[in-house]
């Protein structure tokens, strides 16, 4: 039987999005393979990869809403909003009280225009933006329209927040970290970040690599969602 359809995974941190396709390719020896919603190399978690026909899906999955859980670092700002960055700025972290973290959630939960970081795959005037910032070049970028439909502090030391957020299509959580360390005035960079939903899609019933190497092909089919499924 052929494969044709989903198969989610649980991405590790490290690889790209493409890199995780190719092994799979690789393993499934099928040449038609994509993923819809691409996450960083230093992200990890739930990413949705499409089989055969499944790859017709795409369009339909790429404007699902997303939720994160992660840790944002204050104190350090990074070129690339994150750890993989060089550091551009420190600062002391000032005291933050519980109802400052509560009132710095609600100031980012809505509907709002987000500027892409330079480091990212989207495209301007044809180039992929994170091309030109390995070249030190920086360049205008639109401020695109994204909601972000929930965002809870739930976790704070002093120097590191943990966080939780839901938001649209579209949202640069790298940026969202940037954004709040320019508010809070001591700069900040996006530590760690994990996937957990796409849609009605979960992490929890995501494959490892790992775990897909040690499956048969039949054992592995049981894990596709048919399109006539969805």
């Amino acid at each position: 039987m052929p494969l044709d359809g989903i198969l989610l995974i649980d991405k590790s941190t490290g690889m790209t999005s493409h890199d995780v396709v190719a092994i799979l390719r690789k393993i499934l020896h099928i040449k038609k393979f994509g993923h819809s919603g691409t996450l960083d190399p230093l992200a990890t978690g739930l990413l949705i990869t499409l089989i055969g026909k499944g790859t017709k899906l795409s369009d339909s999955l790429i404007g699902l809403p997303k939720t994160y859980e992660g840790v944002i670092k204050l104190g350090m700002a990074t070129d690339s909003y994150d750890a993989e960055g060089a550091v551009t700025s420190t600062a002391a972290v000032p005291p933050i009280s519980n109802d400052t973290l509560d009132q710095l959630a609600n100031d980012f939960i809505g509907e709002q225009y987000q500027v892409p970081p330079m480091f990212s795959a989207k495209k301007i005037n044809g180039q992929k933006l994170y091309k030109l910032a390995r070249a030190g070049k920086t360049v205008e970028r639109p401020p695109q329209l994204i909601n972000i439909y929930d965002f809870k502090i739930t976790n704070f030391d002093g120097s590191e927040m943990t966080f939780f957020v839901h938001c649209s299509k579209g949202t640069y959580v790298r940026t969202l970290a940037n954004d709040i360390g320019i508010k809070l005035g001591c700069g900040a960079h996006l530590k760690s970040l994990r996937r957990t939903t796409i849609g009605n899609f979960s992490v929890e019933n995501a494959l490892t690599l790992d775990s897909i190497r040690q499956l048969s092909y039949e054992e592995i089919l049981n894990h596709v969602i048919w399109p006539h499924e969805l």
